[in-house]
């Protein structure tokens, strides 16, 4: 088997998560061979580049829409794949063992949306960006909305660190979330607003589903929806054992009557309605 079949068997046979890693890796060495000839060539900017890379300018986001997702699938470097990479791969399996992987790519692409829809805002509202002329590329967004959606839905789970000991999802999202709030006013300012982008849409989808049933029409609706609590099933369980144990208890009793006669007396001295009593008390 060639290398190029064998990398198509792992790419059919592997998980969604394995699936993006390779679409993500197969697209960067595809920028690259464009800019190696492009080099050549005395090009200025690499066309792929060019046109699915995020653009602050809404202008030429109109002209290009399909950018607001497929700017997730570009990286500016090898150290900037290196990294998305190996944070998608780890917890995006771990992702997938609690949540389908039809909702990992739910997660990586509307977290990429809203991404690029934060970034695009963000670009176009604060003066601190007034004349500036940015692009976004990188699955930041994407896999920040994994990362937060699995940590707001098990925001207690431990993971060992080395050098560092086991420390709990929340306090990762935490360190996270913290960054990218202080990046606002850095140099990748535009990247930090497109991770809080992806992790905004990672917590409300998790917060508003019903455990691992879940829905993204039926979460967003809810948002305006007001929770009910489920007091009536609780009362009526409550009930249930309460009564069972009231009616359970003098049966109890008079059963412990009648074998205490027959260890004393014998079978033959019941009365006839102690002897059915007994008998239909076997049958249960």
């Amino acid at each position: 088997m060639s290398l190029i079949d064998t990398l198509k068997h792992k790419y059919k046979t592997g998980t969604i998560i394995d699936k993006l890693i390779y679409l993500n890796v197969g697209v960067f060495l595809c920028t690259l061979l464009v800019t190696v000839f492009q080099g050549l060539y005395k090009g200025q900017q690499n066309f792929l580049i060019e046109w699915f890379s995020l653009d602050n300018n809404l202008n030429a986001l109109l002209s290009k829409p399909w950018s607001i997702i497929s700017y997730g699938f570009l990286h500016a470097d090898f150290i900037h794949l290196l990294f998305n990479m190996i944070t998608l791969y780890f917890i995006g399996n771990l992702f997938i063992q609690y949540f389908t992987q039809k909702q990992a790519l739910t997660f990586y692409i509307l977290g990429t949306l809203f991404g690029g829809i934060l970034y695009v805002v963000s670009q176009n509202y604060f003066p601190l960006f007034e004349g500036m002329n940015t692009t976004l590329v990188g699955a930041s967004a994407g896999i920040s909305a994994i990362f937060i959606g699995i940590a707001t839905y098990m925001p207690n789970y431990q993971i060992k660190i080395r050098f560092i000991g086991f420390i709990k999802f929340w306090h990762l999202a935490v360190v996270w979330l913290a960054f990218d709030i202080i990046g606002l006013i850095g140099t990748n300012a535009g990247g930090s607003f497109s991770h809080l982008g992806g992790s905004l849409f990672g917590f409300l989808y998790v917060s508003q589903a019903s455990n691992k049933n879940i829905d993204i029409f039926g979460s967003f609706s809810s948002f305006f929806k007001k929770k009910e609590k489920p007091l009536k099933t609780v009362h009526r369980t409550t009930n249930k054992k309460q009564s069972t144990v009231k009616n359970t208890a003098p049966n109890q009793a008079q059963i412990d009557a009648i074998l205490d006669k027959i260890s004393k007396s014998g079978y033959d001295t019941l009365t006839k309605t102690e002897k059915e009593f007994l008998f239909k008390q076997g049958k249960r």
